[in-house]
């Protein structure tokens, strides 16, 4: 079965599984799904993750990442909550100079730049603008 969208197929993955209260999630492998990844961790929105190879032996037959998730001492999810802004059918651009915020900088918006994939706080401070993916708080 082929997905249309591998981005919002992934935000939806870890969005349920922290609702359903999971310690871990496996998500179908892309470049962008894996520099989103990474920058939930540098945001310490998540604890962790890693990338597995395709072995065909353990029926692992795509490359996944394991993401381990991140909660509070009383057992809360860190990740409130995590959208897909810009999708195939509506992409939604930002100029340099309109790079948006996300609940007064409590969390951010994930951007893809000519530089990379970056937070919006980083993009500010380069001055880039770029697609803006998905938000989270």
């Amino acid at each position: 079965m082929s997905i249309t969208d591998p981005i919002a197929d992934a935000i939806t993955k870890i969005r349920n599984a922290y609702l359903a209260k999971h310690k871990t999630v496996t998500i179908n492998h892309s470049k962008l799904a894996e520099a989103i990844v990474k920058i939930l961790a540098d945001e310490n929105f998540i604890n962790s993750y890693e990338l597995v190879e395709r072995e065909p032996e353990k029926k692992i037959y795509r490359k996944q990442i394991f993401v381990n998730l991140r909660y509070t001492n009383s057992g809360k999810p860190v990740l409130r909550g995590i959208e897909r802004i810009s999708r195939p059918g509506l992409r939604v651009y930002v100029n340099s100079g309109k790079v948006p915020s996300v609940y007064n900088n409590t969390g951010c918006a994930i951007l893809t730049t000519s530089h990379g994939v970056m937070v919006d706080r980083d993009a500010r401070k380069q001055n880039l603008g770029g697609e803006y993916v998905c938000k989270v708080w």
